[in-house]
Parts: C-alpha cells; sequence; structure tokens
C-alpha cells in the first residue's frame, strides 16, 4: 500500500515537471518568433532578385558591289546600327586597301551618293545591306579648295597691278599716269579676297569632306580666268575712269566697304550657335545693325556679296566686272532659293514673309 502510494507520487511529480517544461519550451518558441517576426519586419518587404538584362545588338551584314561591272567585291560582318557610311568605308579599306575613304562613293541600288553621316540602320530593310562602290577619282579636302580659289584672285591681281613688260607696254605704262581709281580697285580687290582666306581659315567651319579634284580645277579656271580678265582691263594704260567721275568712285567705294563688312558680320553670326545655343535655330538678327537684313532676307550673306560686286562694278565702269557679277549673282540666286526652301521647311512661322536673297523681290 505503501508502495503504490509512493508511485503514485512520483508520477505526479513528473507530469507537473513535463507541463512546466513544456510551457519553458512554448515561451522560448514564443519569444523566438517574436524576435525573428521583428527582425523581418525591420529588414523591409523583401525584394525580388533582379533579373540580369542582357543587351541586344542587331548586327548587319554588308555587301559591297562595284558599282560598274556589278561584281561583289566583299562582304563587311558584324555590323552595328550604329555605324555610319563613315565607319563602313573604313571597314571597307581594311578588307580592300586599294579602295581609299576619300575617294570611294558608297550607294543604294539607285539613288545619290550617300553622306558619311548617315547610320545604317536608316537605310536597311533586312539584316543583309547592299551597298554599290565607285571610285570618285582624285580627291581634295574642301579648305584646300577654297584657298586655292581665293588666294589665285589675290596674286593674280597684283601681277597685272605692277603692270610687269610682259603684259603691257613698257614705253605706254610710263608715259600714262594712273587714275586714283586705280589703285582704289586695287586695294578693294585685295580687301575681298584677303576677308575671303581669313575667313576660311578662321570662321567658317569647312567641312571635312573631300571633293573630286576636277571641281578645283573648274572653279579655278572660273576665278582665275575673269580675275585676269578683270584686272587686265582696269590697269590697262588705256583705261578709262569712270563717266561720272569722283562722284561716283567715292559713293560706290563706301558702299563696297559697307557690304565687305556687312559680309564678314553675316559670316561670323552663322559660323556661331546662336543665343539659344542651337545651331538648328533660324539665325535671328543682334544688336549688329549689319544682321538686320535678316528681318527682310533669308541668306543676308548673298546679298551682301552681289552688293559688293555691283558697286565694284560701277566703281571701275567695266565690262568684264559686270560680266562677272552677272554670273555670281546667278549662281548665288540659286544658293539663296535652295537654302530658303530649307528654312521653309524647317521654320515656316519664321520666314514665311521672307524673300531669299533681294528684298521684296527674289
Amino acid at each position: 500500500m505503501f508502495k503504490r502510494h509512493k508511485s503514485l507520487a512520483s508520477e505526479r511529480k513528473r507530469a507537473l515537471l513535463s507541463q512546466r517544461a513544456t510551457r519553458f519550451i512554448l515561451k522560448d518558441d514564443m519569444r523566438n518568433f517574436h524576435f525573428l517576426s521583428k527582425l523581418v519586419l525591420s529588414a523591409g518587404p523583401l525584394r525580388p532578385t533582379p533579373a540580369v538584362k542582357h543587351s541586344k545588338t542587331t548586327h548587319f551584314e554588308i555587301e559591297i558591289f562595284d558599282a560598274q561591272t556589278r561584281k561583289q567585291i566583299c562582304i563587311l560582318d558584324k555590323v552595328t546600327q550604329s555605324s555610319t557610311i563613315h565607319d563602313v568605308k573604313q571597314k571597307f579599306h581594311k578588307a580592300c586597301p586599294k579602295w581609299y575613304p576619300s575617294r570611294v562613293g558608297l550607294q543604294l541600288e539607285c539613288g545619290p551618293f550617300l553622306k558619311d553621316y548617315i547610320t545604317i540602320q536608316s537605310i536597311a530593310a533586312s539584316s543583309i545591306v547592299t551597298l554599290y562602290a565607285t571610285d570618285l577619282g582624285q580627291q581634295v579636302s574642301w579648305t584646300t579648295v577654297f584657298l586655292a580659289e581665293y588666294t589665285g584672285p589675290l596674286l593674280i591681281y597684283l601681277l597685272f597691278y605692277l603692270r610687269i613688260p610682259c603684259i603691257y607696254d613698257g614705253k605706254e605704262s610710263a608715259r600714262r599716269l594712273r587714275h586714283p581709281v586705280v589703285h582704289l580697285a586695287c586695294f578693294c580687290h585685295c580687301i575681298h579676297y584677303i576677308r575671303y582666306l581669313l575667313e576660311t581659315l578662321f570662321v567658317h567651319k569647312v567641312s571635312a569632306g573631300h571633293t573630286p579634284l576636277k571641281n578645283l580645277i573648274m572653279s579655278c579656271a572660273f576665278y582665275w580666268g575673269f580675275t585676269s580678265w578683270i584686272a587686265y582691263y582696269i590697269n590697262h594704260p588705256l583705261y578709262t575712269p569712270p563717266s561720272f567721275g569722283n562722284r561716283q568712285i567715292t559713293v560706290s567705294a563706301i558702299n563696297f566697304l559697307i557690304c565687305e563688312a556687312g559680309n564678314h558680320f553675316i559670316n561670323v553670326m552663322l559660323s556661331h550657335p546662336n543665343h539659344t545655343g542651337n545651331n538648328a535655330c533660324f539665325p535671328s538678327p543682334n544688336y549688329n545693325p549689319f544682321t538686320w537684313m535678316f528681318f527682310l532676307v533669308s541668306c543676308p550673306n548673298y546679298t551682301y556679296e552681289i552688293g559688293s560686286w555691283i558697286s565694284f562694278t560701277v566703281m571701275t565702269q567695266t565690262l568684264p566686272v559686270g560680266i562677272f557679277t552677272l554670273l555670281m549673282s546667278i549662281q548665288m540666286s540659286l544658293w539663296a532659293q535652295k537654302k530658303h526652301k530649307i528654312y521653309l521647311r524647317k521654320f515656316n512661322s519664321y520666314i514665311h514673309r521672307k524673300s531669299a536673297m533681294i528684298p521684296f523681290i527674289l
């Protein structure tokens, strides 16, 4: 009987101990869960692992054929979509060294030669682009063309002004004194072409492209030939001064210098961005009175240029200068109308009432 009571007491002790142990375990679990929940909440919401983005670059395969024989020259692989025609010419030269980038012209099956800044993506209809190459011949830079055009007339006119014996009769040159307009004409002519040379070197942003050598020869033949004809008449010992004398000479000379100054200020303005810092905006006049011509015409540099040559024609009163002025006026009117159409297409709200070169006329 005593043993049975003893065993019951021991069993109760064990039950109490097991209940206490269970309570401690539950309390520890609650504490751990509470701590874990605080840790998760303090860490913020769970963020998914960012997916790795793989950039997909489109590559093109360019087939280059000879434009005359229509035979395949080479294939350029892995040309990116951002590559330009200039980049293609460089790769083409590496693949075929005899095709120099400066003298090769690339075009589609039909159409003009593609500009160097055009991207492959803009002309590609599929992953395979077919281009046709043409050898443009010997090329020269535009800076060389302009310097040759303007240096020749400057030196040629001075040779005639000095009345070299192989050009004029020495006795006749020594016997007849020069009229003051001859010296003034030489000064104005030199000022005109010196301004051209300085603007080519320091003002104009000449294109880095090239042009065929034949264009240089044709331009030099035109400018140099007319300069020789003009200088021969004005510096000839038998040259006849203007009909209205000093009044005609003075007025035309002042107008010539005004037009030269206006042309220079317009060229300086066109070579720099305007006040908005954007070259694509239509040029607007500023505080300089010479730029106010933009209120009337869209190409005032051509207006001032023609004004200079008209003034020189009136000042010297010679036929060769008049013919040269007429030809230059026709050519510059074509350039002005072409540029005017571009302005109309881009900035119609700015220049819909303007003329191209001559106010209210052209």
